[in-house]
């Protein structure tokens, strides 16, 4: 089968043996690929994971003398059952599913060799547990989003957001637009987004956003502040300790770049009391000022991936109809222009998500 590779930091097309389903899992075809930013991280910066994962875990994420095929966001058609397996879903069904191998040594798919490939490939291998079938009515392309969307929908639950809060989303970036979506499901609101791209911007309206800013002529934060302003005292959020009872609902900041500086940036902007969820990757030391944070009372929690609930609930989410999500596709290329659109990733902004469709 055909599957795009990196190896010593190239990406190309190569054909590779047919991955074989071993016990509880299930070849399947690909039908689309979403490519994401931390796909391009990891062919860039792979060292700055492996930094991270070996001071936390002791081990290296990435197997860098090793070809790996990526692709952690995916939709795919059952081809065939391995052994000791329900085969409850009928071959031809098609399914997503969050990208792991449940093997007594768990593999994350996307992030592993060839052997296991990721779903930058014709084919590929899944845990049969861990399939949810795509309903009639979501479309394929749609179905690919799912993944990126639980990362988005993980954000927001980490930070509890409730009807009332008025977010920031800096950075419209795929997530980030993403994250908008969410929110915009939930009723919250208004939000406010930020981006120094203006076709991002317009994607970020397009998905919810009631408020969008150019941070390069107009601060972010001053934005927020006015949008979440309020002379009703029920609807403000509980005064901190040095700052007080403030005319504000309750604010609640997404960090979505991953760019050095920002976290800090979004600290210090932010009203007393806010929450911060920070999902943007960013894999270099950074500073933050902890008394900024101190004085301000402000709650700030990292998100990566997802519960298998809250992967569920999205795929339920697109199917019903309640998160609109299909402005984000911007895109569409086979295997062999993969490469291509690594290049653009994070340089063409009317970019958001490219998907791979393998048979193209």
């Amino acid at each position: 089968m055909r599957a795009v590779v990196l190896s010593e930091g190239e990406l190309t097309v190569r054909e590779l043996p047919e991955p074989v389903p071993g016990p509880g899992e299930v070849l399947v075809e690909v039908l689309a690929a979403g490519i994401c930013g931390s796909d391009k991280s990891c062919a860039v910066h792979a060292d700055g994971f492996n930094r991270a994962s070996q001071a936390l875990m002791g081990v290296d994420l990435l197997d860098l003398d090793q070809p790996i095929v990526f692709g952690h966001e995916f939709v795919a058609r059952v081809v065939s059952y391995g052994p000791d397996t329900q085969q409850q879903l009928p071959v031809g069904t098609r399914v997503v599913s969050m990208p792991m191998l449940l093997r007594q040594q768990p593999v994350l798919l996307g992030f592993a060799g060839q052997e296991t490939p990721g779903a930058y490939a014709e084919r590929m291998v899944l845990s049969e547990a861990l399939l949810i079938p795509v309903p009639d009515q979501l479309p394929t392309e749609v179905a690919a989003l799912t993944e990126p969307l639980a990362v988005a929908l993980r954000s927001v639950n980490r930070v509890e957001t409730a009807a009332d809060d008025v977010p920031l989303v800096l950075g419209c970036g795929p997530i980030g637009l993403a994250v908008i979506a969410v929110l915009k499901m939930r009723g919250v609101g208004p939000i406010v987004a930020a981006d120094l791209s203006a076709e991002r911007r317009d994607l970020a309206k397009v998905l919810g956003a009631d408020v969008v800013v150019d941070p390069a002529t107009e601060s972010p934060y001053e934005a927020w502040t006015w949008a979440a302003a309020t002379d009703d005292p029920a609807r403000m959020a509980p005064p901190t300790a040095v700052f007080g009872q403030i005319p504000l609902r309750p604010t609640v900041g997404f960090e979505c770049t991953g760019a050095p500086g920002l976290l800090q940036q979004l600290i210090a902007g932010a009203p007393a009391g806010s929450r911060i969820s920070v999902a943007g990757i960013n894999l270099d030391p950074d500073t933050i000022e902890p008394a900024h944070g101190i004085l301000k009372e402000l709650d700030i929690r990292f998100s990566l991936y997802y519960s298998p609930e809250e992967f569920a609930a999205t795929v339920a989410h697109l199917a019903s109809g309640e998160l609109e999500a299909a402005p984000l596709i911007t895109g569409t290329v086979g295997l062999e222009g993969v490469a291509d659109a690594f290049a653009r990733l994070g340089h063409h902004p009317s970019d958001a998500k490219v998907l791979i469709d393998p048979s193209a």
